[in-house]
């Protein structure tokens, strides 16, 4: 079976992904103006960024004129992810329960969100 292509974003790709994802087509133009980042980027930085993730197979264009309007090319759930998969692998070798652990004591968890994972376990239990 073919190994899945991994996808671990920079804070940097992540948004410039999050700005794809949100608006589904964007120029360099409109990205760069989106990120409103402090310190603000600069355009080529953005351009740049925009061509390394389209050989990355991440983001794909069209050309409108002589402008290229970007998209991206995977989807948000799979790198949220590659993402998670790659934490839980890194830092909690492996261990989901200690990963779950750690987010449970690190964050405050809202009642809501507690009887939210209850199902989700209530959920899977049922299903395996």
């Amino acid at each position: 079976m073919a190994k899945t292509k991994l996808h671990r974003l920079g804070d940097l790709q992540l948004r410039i992904m999050q700005v794809l994802w949100d608006r589904g087509e964007a120029t360099v133009a409109e990205v760069h103006d989106l990120l409103g980042a402090r310190p603000r980027l600069a355009y080529t930085t953005v351009a740049t960024m925009l061509r390394k993730m389209e050989v990355r197979g991440l983001v794909a264009h069209r050309t409108e004129g002589r402008t290229f309007v970007y998209r991206a090319a995977v989807a948000a759930e799979r790198v949220s992810g590659n993402m998670a998969e790659h934490v839980l692998d890194r830092l909690f070798q492996g261990s989901l329960a200690t990963m779950v652990n750690h987010l449970l004591t690190a964050r405050e968890v809202s009642p809501d969100e507690l009887a939210k994972l209850e199902t989700l376990i209530a959920e899977r239990k049922r299903a395996s």
